[in-house]
């Protein structure tokens, strides 16, 4: 008895969870997921700022003496959105906010806890992909997204996952060929890829340890590996799988084995007793009928050769009349007050003639082709370009290895449709943007369409306008590099304040809208021929020191066909994609000018374009706003709160005037960017900053014409 009273006695002088003093960092990130998530009332303990979370009750939250190392809030109907200094947490080894309705369409943030070994963020509303934070998480063994609204092709980002056992990404919208790296996953034992749009083969699963798998309701096609078909759990329908016999394996390929054997059954080879009936047979080796299929594999491998041979042949420019249409380049026409001025390509074998002028002023302009149509309908009739052809640096990717530090999760800015954004930090000081395109964007041995496009884009020359400095294509990478700029996005700017953000204030706001209009309106009325952005949002927008606006991922979307550009960005869902566009997949000029008065809306008022965690009716911003926009009472209640009343009234209505035109349901009532920017120059000309706003904006010079807009709309 006495042995036990002081066995009782020690364990009750140890310090526990319940009585330490947390971690400041793991303090301050709860703070920070606290002041985020809006259905705060269900936190019971949980403060804003301060606290004890190991010391006090907070609900969810286990921690090992004074470091947090769970936080389980599942089924709790809370909303809102994750902290974005959770990665602060490092003891934090599980993190289940599942059966929520966090995200509101946001996409998962990068910035998640580094060592976590179970996140669970299933049953909620996040949108865009996989945040490529995860794959640094070497610890993980338990991933859970499933029943979210995840979009787009699943990178290549599986190399470091060894541990992980268990992934479960079903009931999404995610689509493209599985990625190589998913066969890295040599723990990997439960899989479900179930009720999205993946496609190809799913070879790259046959080596994996699984005993769990389902693909069902995909878009795969090819054969079930046989190694997967021995499986006890296995789901393979509703796919275009081939019904044929499988080919048979190249020459040199050891057979393959039964990936499971029955219990007892001994592994080995048994000889069997020779005798007069079986003579005519081989008891082992090759029979005839796999050597056939192995000699006509080899005919018609040499004949796909042959014929590759003799097709490139064909295309290799020796006559000069070749060589006149490879130089024939589409050339951008340039307005000389925004533009710089044209530069030829290098001297090259031939040279443009010299009697052939450069138009200053813009061609007529067709605005029912795009850019896109015109040049990447289909490869038959790409015109070859050459990389010497291109104004631009072409940089190795040793060279953008060691400026992004091997592409490290912390040089990581974004994360888009067709790749991943990182800073580098050049020798030389310069500090650009390094966009990664995603294998899964570019169909397999597309340099030449790459080229292309890099051609196109490198011919954009505007103030609003993301420049391209240069690109890289080796090894099977396609890079793009871009000037950088140091202000982010206009989406956190708006939507991602902190204590040490600003406001922008109501000067700002409308400079940021006079600029992005004029990009536009650059991309569809001086270009020829015009090019549709398709993917004109917020996140898109970039400013620099100044807070003037570029923008960027020009250009990008031939990459993409329309109805795939739109799901991998997610548009309808979250609230920039035109009706049209909802309902046909297809993208015109008139759609981008849509997508360009809901960012409007999004400066007027503070709110994303989609926010489920507002009332049905105030869901949609574009549904819940434009009924207001010429009640002046409304719009007054409608302006972003953290504009504190300080906005002229009357530059105030006639902002919501232009947003009400760019926002109509039907295509053919929306104005041309012209139009559009001709109202907001008026709209800065007419505007007097009032007395209350005169305080606030005294640092800050206000968005001026320039001298051509004031001739023209004064």
């Amino acid at each position: 008895m006495a042995v036990w009273v002081i066995f009782v006695f020690i364990l009750v002088s140890i310090p526990t969870s319940v009585n330490g003093s947390a971690d400041p960092s793991d303090v301050s990130a709860l703070n920070g997921l606290y002041t985020s998530l809006n259905s705060a009332s269900q936190l019971t303990g949980w403060n804003s700022s301060g606290g004890d979370p190991c010391g006090e009750s907070w609900r969810g939250i286990t921690c090992s003496g004074s470091t947090v190392t769970e936080i389980k809030l599942s089924g709790l109907e809370l909303t809102g959105s994750l902290g974005y200094n959770m990665n602060s947490m490092t003891s934090l080894i599980e993190l289940d906010m599942s059966n929520n309705n966090i995200g509101g369409g946001n996409q998962i943030p990068y910035s998640l806890p580094p060592n976590l070994q179970r996140l669970n963020l299933a049953g909620n509303s996040f949108s865009g992909g996989i945040p490529y934070s995860i794959s640094q998480m070497v610890s993980l063994k338990t991933l859970n997204l499933n029943h979210n609204q995840l979009q787009g092709s699943l990178n290549d980002m599986f190399g470091k996952l060894s541990n992980l056992s268990t992934m479960d990404i079903s009931f999404n919208d995610l689509l493209g060929d599985l990625p190589e790296s998913l066969s890295s996953l040599s723990s990997l034992t439960a899989l479900y890829l179930q009720n999205n749009r993946f496609t190809g083969t799913i070879d790259v699963l046959a080596s994996l340890p699984l005993e769990d798998l389902n693909v069902a309701n995909n878009q795969f096609t090819g054969w079930i590996p046989d190694r997967l078909k021995g499986m006890n759990n296995l789901q393979t329908g509703g796919n275009s799988w081939n019904t044929a016999p499988a080919p048979p394996p190249p020459p040199g390929t050891p057979p393959t084995t039964a990936r499971r054997t029955n219990p007892g059954h001994r592994s080995g080879v048994t000889k069997k007793p020779s005798n007069d009936t079986d003579s005519g047979k081989s008891s082992g080796g090759i029979g005839g009928g796999a050597i056939a299929g192995i000699i006509v594999f080899v005919i018609v491998l040499g004949a796909f050769a042959l014929f590759l041979i003799r097709r490139r042949l064909k295309k290799s420019p020796n006559s000069s009349e070749e060589k006149r249409k490879e130089d024939r380049q589409p050339v951008l026409s340039h307005e000389v007050k925004e533009m710089k001025p044209f530069q030829p390509p290098p001297a090259t074998n031939t040279t443009l003639q010299s009697s052939e002028p450069i138009s200053l002023k813009p061609p007529p302009i067709d605005r029912n082709k795009s850019f896109e149509e015109d040049d990447f309908s289909s490869k038959s009739g790409m015109k070859k370009i050459t990389a010497s052809h291109i104004k631009a640096t072409i940089y190795s990717v040793a060279d953008l290895q060691m400026a992004t530090e091997s592409f490290s999760a912390d040089n990581l800015v974004g994360e888009g449709a067709t790749g991943r954004v990182y800073r580098a930090h050049f020798n030389d000081g310069k500090v650009l943007a390094v966009k990664k395109i995603n294998s899964t964007v570019l169909p397999n041995q597309s340099t030449e369409n790459f080229i292309e496009v890099v051609s196109k884009i490198a011919q954009f020359h505007h103030p609003n306008v993301t420049e391209l400095v240069g690109y890289c294509f080796e090894h099977g990478q396609h890079l793009l590099v871009y000037e950088f700029h140091k202000n982010g996005t206009l989406q956190d700017l708006l939507h991602v304040l902190d204590e040490y953000s600003k406001p922008l204030t109501w000067n700002t706001r409308v400079k940021i809208a006079l600029g992005m209009a004029r990009a536009l309106e650059y991309l569809h009325e001086v270009c020829s021929p015009s090019v549709i952005h398709r993917n004109f949002k917020s996140a898109n927008i970039l400013l620099d020191a100044e807070l003037n606006p570029h923008l960027s991922e020009c250009g990008l979307a031939s990459f993409v066909p329309d109805v795939g550009y739109q799901t991998l960005d997610h548009s309808m869902g979250c609230g920039y994609s035109a009706p049209e566009v909802a309902m046909s997949g297809q993208y015109s000029l008139k759609s981008d000018v849509y997508s360009f008065g809901v960012v409007m809306l999004e400066l007027l008022t503070g709110r994303n374009p989609f926010d489920s965690s507002k009332p049905r009716s105030e869901q949609s911003l574009v549904r819940w706003a434009t009924p207001q926009l010429h009640d002046i009472d409304a719009l007054d209640k409608m302006v972003d709160p953290a504009l504190e009343g300080l906005y002229p009234a009357k530059a105030l209505s006639r902002f919501a005037d232009v947003i009400a035109l760019c926002v109509q349901p039907e295509p053919e009532f929306r104005p041309p960017m012209s139009e559009v920017v001709q109202a907001l120059v008026r709209l800065v000309q007419r505007a007097h900053m009032s007395k209350r706003t005169r305080s606030r904006d005294r640092l800050e010079d206000p968005p001026q014409a320039d001298d051509q807009d004031a001739q023209d709309f004064a």
